[in-house]
């Protein structure tokens, strides 16, 4: 009797075993399907910088190569100065800089981490190089204007308003370049990220320059901060959605440019900007 009573129970635990199993432990087609996603993930977080250096590249290729051949044929037709060397050079140095990050992008996303480190300290040189570029093709802009024999008020007060982003552009591009640099050994996420970040903030003048996106200059600079966020929205949105919070680098960044995107909205288009921007650049104002 006992025997006879046990085997039911028996097959009956038996068959709720397999069930609580087959409840807890999900088939294997789901298990493929997540490494499957993990490994997507995986090459997205090593691609995403890739992604990004090549749009940067592309942006300023649609943004600068049209802008360039309408201004050689109004040289030629003689309707404007010569170009100053030093745009040349600060052209050439950029183009470089885009060119490197796009590279040393490849080879992390490649594993190829020795090499990378080894042409990374090419930044070293570049940095100083575009930061003096910068500063002497704006003294250059602006002398060329203030000494022009003919009247260019309208374009005197756009550059005097543009200058306020130069300013912002030439003091967190290196600021943030020498941050992402300090970081490289501690830090990879941060230093990637802020190479990222920091290189958009010139990448604007390329923006600026893709005629057929709306714009609100010259009465406003409010467009320029849009698209620059805009720029850099696909790695933020995968970093958000990969990790659920947004990473350090963003905060540093975003802190960073805050103050000088409310001063540029204070201070666009006033008389008292007009007339100080000319004198900080060292020409007559007027």
């Amino acid at each position: 009797m006992n025997g006879e009573a046990t085997a039911p129970a028996a097959e009956r635990a038996g068959r709720l075993d397999k069930k609580a199993s087959a409840l807890v432990s999900p088939p294997w087609p789901v298990g493929r399907a997540a490494v499957r996603d993990k490994t997507i993930a995986q090459l997205i977080d090593r691609w995403i910088y890739v992604f990004m250096a090549a749009l940067f590249v592309a942006t300023a290729l649609v943004g600068f190569v049209p802008d360039s051949i309408k201004q050689v044929a109004a040289v030629n037709a003689g309707e404007r100065p010569a170009f100053p060397v030093i745009l040349h050079v600060h052209a050439v140095l950029m183009g470089a800089w885009l060119l490197l990050l796009l590279v040393q992008t490849g080879l992390a996303a490649t594993g190829r981490q020795a090499l990378h480190m080894k042409l990374g300290l090419t930044a070293f040189a570049l940095l100083p190089a575009i930061v003096a570029a910068s500063y002497l093709l704006v003294s250059a802009s602006f002398a060329s204007l203030w000494s022009a024999p003919v009247d260019l008020r309208e374009t005197k007060i756009f550059a005097s308003n543009v200058l306020l982003s130069q300013i912002r552009i030439g003091l967190l591009f290196p600021l943030l370049v020498g941050w992402a640099l300090l970081a490289r050994r501690r830090d990879s996420g941060l230093h990637k990220r802020l190479m990222i970040l920091a290189t958009v903030l010139p990448l604007s003048a390329g923006i600026d320059r893709i005629g057929w996106l709306p714009t609100a200059r010259p009465e406003s600079p409010l467009a320029d901060h849009v698209w620059i966020v805009l720029w850099i929205l696909p790695m933020l949105a995968w970093d958000i959605w990969r990790s659920g919070r947004i990473p350090r680098a963003y905060v540093i960044w975003a802190a960073a440019n805050l103050p000088f995107i409310i001063a540029t909205h204070l201070l666009w288009n006033t008389p008292w900007w007009l007339a100080t921007a000319p004198r900080l650049m060292g020409v007559a104002g007027g």
